[in-house]
């Protein structure tokens, strides 16, 4: 088992451990996150694939710095795949100081891995958002 202390161990902790991840301010607990052919969705709806697009997406989400948090809203599991939804939230400051706060409601597909760890193969920001 990994005993990363990012390691999600349980589908519905993806999106909090998420937020854990991000508030810590470095890349590689937030790649650790990811299958290393992981997809993550931008909000234009290009696909980045592969920790190497993901990483240079996720950096550009670091710059932005601030907290954020996340809260499942559920967690559909079939064998050792997962539908996930969740609600975020990160409140930052722009770069003349006035404060900033974007959020949004995510789609997922994680899927368990051989040590029991929980990692992303789809992850979609915006997928829940109202159309």
């Amino acid at each position: 088992m990994n005993d990363t202390p990012y390691a999600v161990l349980a589908p519905q902790d993806m999106n909090p451990m998420f937020a854990r991840a991000f508030n810590s301010a470095d890349i590689e607990n937030l790649l650790a996150l990811y299958e290393p052919e992981g997809q993550l969705v931008r909000q234009d709806g290009q696909v980045d694939v592969g920790l190497d697009a993901v990483r240079d997406n996720l950096q550009n989400f670091l710059r932005l710095g601030g907290m954020m948090t996340s809260e499942n809203v559920y967690a559909v599991v079939s064998g050792d795949l997962a539908l996930l939804r969740a609600r975020w939230r990160l409140t930052t400051t722009t770069p003349d100081g006035q404060p900033l706060s974007l959020e949004g409601h995510t789609a997922e597909v994680v899927r368990r891995q051989p040590d029991g760890r929980w990692l992303y193969v789809v992850d979609h920001p915006f997928g829940a958002e109202p159309l």
